[in-house]
């Protein structure tokens, strides 16, 4: 375990009780980890969107209270997996109280831990750039080993989750806000953060 991860804490509901743009930049410069099966994996988040719930397009809660999106309207702090294009896994966090529909999805993370396991989850070699490994919310999950099958609904504020989200009280120097990108329906809203000059920072399209 490195320094960071030992020293760090995890984020309370309280922290996600909050409106997705507010939870969405917070975000930026805490811990995702995954325990998977018996080894740590790792990342520093350098990216996020928010998704606004019933008055956002973009919003998988948009269409109501179908049974694939209910985590989304229940408690802050679980996750939401989907799968895009039929191929790639998204993973989100339920944001806002119970019964309030919203999320963050995470787009990005810089590697801490784990990096090998990463690469070969994502058929690559082990220098492979961050930017390769977990630039992407697709590449993110692929890397993690996320699945909707077995990590939907997992609650990430409980200090034994298998997925769970630290902070070691690192603050990112600079973030960039810009609209969101990889959709269609309301892709003009600043509700896109990402860290200044990370290593897996996408290309603003």
């Amino acid at each position: 375990m490195t320094r960071n991860l030992a020293r760090a804490r995890v984020l309370r509901r309280s922290f996600y009780e909050r409106s997705p743009e507010i939870v969405a930049r917070a975000l930026l410069g805490k811990i995702l980890v995954h325990d998977r099966r018996g080894e740590r994996i790792a990342g520093r988040i350098v990216e996020t969107e928010a998704y606004l719930g019933l008055a956002d397009a973009a919003s998988h809660a948009f269409t109501g209270l179908p049974p694939y999106n209910a985590v989304l309207f229940g408690p802050a702090g679980y996750t939401d997996v989907f799968l895009i294009y039929g191929v790639h896994y998204c993973l989100n966090v339920s944001c806002l109280p119970d019964g309030e529909p919203g999320g963050v999805l995470f787009r990005a993370v810089d590697p801490l831990e784990g990096i090998a396991a990463m690469a070969r989850l994502r058929g690559l070699k082990e220098n492979a750039s961050a930017k390769s490994l977990t630039g992407g919310p697709g590449r993110l999950s692929e890397a993690f080993g996320i699945t909707r099958a077995k990590h939907h609904g997992i609650d990430v504020t409980r200090p034994d989750s298998i997925l769970r989200i630290l902070d070691d009280g690192r603050l990112p120097k600079n973030v960039e806000v810009t609209a969101r990108i990889g959709i269609r329906k309301a892709a003009d809203q600043p509700l896109r953060f990402v860290v200044a000059d990370n290593a897996a920072k996408l290309r603003v399209r």
